[in-house]
């Protein structure tokens, strides 16, 4: 069980966000967490967590475009792009 509590959740993920291993991720994920991440709710913060632990280069590729968004990530990527 976590004792991290929502703000410190919030805080953590919009670090992972702005310090990713590329410019391009940073740019693209830093500014949605400034903005977005407080109106998620549990499930799309959690598939958001998710979508933290993937390589930055797939990332890069599905969230321009290059590749189709995984599935699983649908949903939250339509969110990080304005889609939803």
């Amino acid at each position: 069980m976590s004792t991290e509590t929502p703000d410190i959740r919030l805080k953590r993920l919009k670090m992972r966000s702005w310090r990713r291993g590329t410019k391009e991720m940073d740019l693209i994920l830093g500014p949605f967490s400034d903005t977005g991440l407080a109106a998620l709710g549990a499930q799309a913060l959690d598939d958001y967590e998710r979508l933290l632990e993937e390589n930055d280069q797939d990332l890069y590729q599905w969230l321009s475009g290059q590749l189709p968004v995984p599935p699983q990530y649908a949903a939250i990527s339509a969110i990080i792009l304005g889609d939803s």
